[in-house]
């Protein structure tokens, strides 16, 4: 027996290559953390001690030394029986070297892909009349690297100050002028022409917002793994997919990721409003208008804290949350029947998901709002 405890004291533990870890999140009352095996695209969650020891098992400690860390940290040592049902929950998942990985499992043709496939690894996307999706290119993380070499300078500090500077001022320019946009907006619904060519243009807007989405990705070390199209009639739209995206180190840096659709969206608004405001009454000018007022619209809808919207990611990051939506509801649940189970909520929990769900109410009230004044203005017009 005491030969086997000195073996295991002596043992250095190493996790595999491509084992990712992800920050602390919020699961319920719970503080969990993500682990992906990126070689099979299988992931569970842990929780804070289980990954304190699995960070730290890059085969240059000894079991004895990492549990004189986590004594240190956590005020009591692992027995055996622990590191036996550690090492049984890492080996029994391939994540620790030497061990035998389990197989990859099958996926049905057509089926979505696990989230650590490569760009053009696996089966191809599903194809069909009424829905279905394609890829655009062969290498999605190869063109986002050449798009991020013309346009990865505008996320500098510099470039990057300079346009939300430029899109806080025409903003503020949109806002002096609702009722011209409304109106704008009104005399696009009432003329074919006009919508024809709005709808166009926010189309490419959408496709830009996925590309942005990838130029991001590429600037903070993310890899693209697919830029396509996604259609489920009448509706075609760009998606673009980044791999990993909970592993990348450093909260900022997702946010922006996931921020950047909306920002290049209104981007591309920029030089329409300059057009607005130079251009003269008639119709153009009232085009230009709704062209505005619609894209800031479609912009902010892009923010809206509700899966699967970009909103609700920034969301997550920002409150440090998993599965939002499912976790608030819960507890919100809880806190209206004064179950005792809403107790054991820690108050970091209990704020954030207060405070999604309050965000959440405001934001989209406030959506709905434009939207009937939208639809006054065309039944006004009509």
């Amino acid at each position: 027996m005491s030969s086997t405890r000195e073996a295991l004291a002596a043992h250095q533990p190493r996790l595999r290559p491509g084992v990712l870890v992800s920050d602390a999140l919020l699961h319920g009352p719970r503080t969990v953390h993500l682990v992906k095996d990126t070689a099979t695209g299988q992931s569970f969650e842990v929780g804070p001690r289980e990954r304190f020891l699995m960070v730290r098992m890059d085969g240059s400690r000894t079991v004895a030394e990492l549990g004189g860390e986590y004594a240190a940290a956590f005020g009591k040592r692992l027995g055996d029986a622990h590191w036996g049902r550690l090492f049984q929950l890492l080996g029994g998942r391939g994540l620790l070297d030497g061990a035998p990985r389990p197989e990859r499992p099958e996926r049905p043709e057509g089926s979505e892909r696990p989230e650590g496939a490569e760009g053009a690894a696996g089966p191809a996307p599903a194809r069909g009349l009424l829905a279905g999706s394609v890829r655009l290119v062969a290498d999605a993380h190869g063109t986002a690297g050449r798009l991020h070499r013309a346009t990865g300078f505008l996320l500098g500090p510099v470039w990057g100050t300079v346009l939300l500077a430029a899109l806080g001022a025409m903003l503020l320019v949109l806002a002096l002028h609702p009722g011209e946009l409304i109106d704008g907006a009104a005399a696009v619904f009432t003329q074919p022409v006009l919508l024809a060519a709005v709808a166009t243009a926010l189309w490419l807007s959408t496709a830009l917002h996925e590309l942005a989405h990838g130029v991001a990705a590429r600037h903070h070390g993310g890899r693209v793994r697919e830029i396509g199209l996604r259609w489920r009639l009448p509706v075609v739209i760009m998606y673009c997919t980044v791999d990993d995206y909970m592993f990348l180190p450093g909260r900022r840096h997702r946010i922006v990721i996931a921020a950047a659709g909306a920002v290049a969206n209104l981007l591309f608004l920029l030089p329409f409003c300059c057009w607005w405001l130079l251009a003269p009454d008639g119709p153009t000018r009232d085009g230009l208008a709704g062209l505005l007022f619609l894209g800031v619209l479609q912009a902010a809808a892009m923010l809206v804290p509700l899966p699967p919207l970009d909103g609700y990611t920034i969301a997550c990051q920002l409150l440090g949350g998993l599965r939002l939506v499912e976790s608030s509801r819960t507890y919100l649940s809880l806190a209206l029947r004064r179950s005792p189970d809403a107790a054991a909520y820690p108050r970091r929990a209990r704020a954030a998901y207060l405070g999604y769900a309050a965000g959440t109410a405001l934001t989209v009230a406030a959506l709905a709002v434009v939207l009937v004044l939208l639809v006054r203005a065309v039944v006004l017009a009509a």
